[in-house]
């Protein structure tokens, strides 16, 4: 079999190393329109659980990606200036250099004699000598737009706004912070991932941008900005920027996940919010459930395909629900951000995709349990979001 994948970000590159693992013969190239040493982005997240179902698809892999990943038990929410840390379930997140997690799945690839062509930007797909050809390359895929009718795509975009920096400065713990600054609402989530920087989001809603005239600003005024209402976090520490544009979250959905021998992986098929910390780790097993069905049927592509799409739609469907439920809770950011308490907005949070309830909390969380219920907020008041 001749596979050809369009995109070499992890998915595509985890794909491509779980294929050569149970198929030695199988022949594979990997497109990416990007130069090797492209560096863009900063940390990825991959928590303990994620973690787990990738080590079971390839051990030894997923086992160097976590001896170089920065692990932290530990999550602090700042609402109405007052913090709220609890301890995560298990080992916590762990957070790798986006760069260094390419290093390693590339040479994995390449060990097992995988081609990767960099600075190729493909335009006929159709022209690809392949029997099967995987779009694995996100949010913007190329492969999915030059056929989004055959792929029934859906989207449109949430109204907040955000960019994705990083700070040289590594902090204890992940942290949330909601702040209101002189009648805006703005909100920062960062994390180390390594021992000299952590991921810094900034994010504000669609109001707030108006009302600040961020659309007329430049990218160096709105970043001052930003460090100027998160300067007592950040410490005298300025915002890295690395391709961090301002932009609305795209949300893409498709109907169809495979048209003749093309099919989507990851955000290329399905966009996952990054409020949820999980775009990654939903990508790449994506691509492990892509790589049981080929291996499963390796000498009949639409049998493999029609597996893939039986398998994987109802357990994606699940976490691509959670996303929408976040995303659309941070779409109503102020009404959560106006809640009397601190406490009352971190049950909110916390409960807000319904995938965590009252049990989960007492299971998972059972501190902060404690700490809400002390504070009277044992359950939810008003309607859930």
């Amino acid at each position: 079999m001749k596979v050809a994948i369009i995109g070499g970000g992890p998915s595509g590159l985890f794909l491509a190393i779980l294929l050569k693992e149970r198929l030695a013969d199988v022949d594979i190239d990997i497109y990416e329109q990007n130069p090797e040493d492209a560096t863009f982005g900063f940390g990825v997240v991959l928590a303990d659980t994620g973690l787990s179902n990738l080590r079971a698809a390839s051990p030894a892999v997923v086992d160097e990606l976590a001896r170089a990943m920065r692990f932290s038990d530990r999550h602090s929410i700042v609402s109405h200036e007052y913090p709220i840390t609890m301890k995560r379930p298990g080992a916590g997140g762990g957070a790798i250099p986006r760069i260094r997690l390419l290093q390693i799945l590339q040479a994995r690839a390449r060990e097992l004699g995988v081609r990767i062509s960099y600075n190729q930007r493909i335009s006929d797909f159709s022209a690809i000598d392949a029997d099967l050809v995987v779009g694995a390359d996100g949010v913007n895929s190329l492969l999915r737009g030059a056929n989004e009718a055959g792929f029934g795509t859906r989207r449109h975009s949430l109204t907040n706004h955000f960019a994705w920096y990083g700070v040289e400065k590594p902090f204890p713990n992940p942290a949330l912070v909601f702040r209101k600054y002189e009648g805006g609402y703005f909100v920062a989530h960062y994390y180390p991932y390594s021992d000299a920087m952590s991921t810094f989001v900034a994010e504000c809603d669609h109001q707030t941008w108006l009302d600040f005239g961020m659309e007329a600003m430049t990218q160096e005024e709105r970043q001052a900005l930003f460090e100027k209402i998160f300067a007592a976090e950040l410490g005298g520490y300025r915002l890295v920027s690395n391709n961090s544009v301002w932009r609305q979250f795209p949300v893409i959905v498709n109907d169809t996940w495979h048209v003749g021998n093309q099919v989507l992986i990851g955000d290329a098929l399905t966009s996952a919010h990054f409020s949820i910390g999980s775009g990654t780790r939903i990508a790449m097993e994506d691509a492990i459930a892509l790589a049981e069905a080929i291996v499963s049927s390796p000498d009949d592509v639409q049998a493999a395909l029609q597996r893939y799409d039986a398998k994987r739609r109802p357990e994606k469907a699940k976490l691509i629900s959670a996303s929408e439920a976040s995303y659309n809770w941070y779409e109503r950011i102020r009404e959560w951000m106006d809640l009397p308490t601190a406490h009352e907005f971190v049950f909110r949070f916390m409960t807000r995709t319904g995938r965590v309830d009252l049990n989960r909390l007492r299971e998972q969380y059972p501190n902060l349990l404690a700490e809400l219920t002390a504070a009277g907020v044992s359950a939810p008041a008003g309607p859930h979001p």
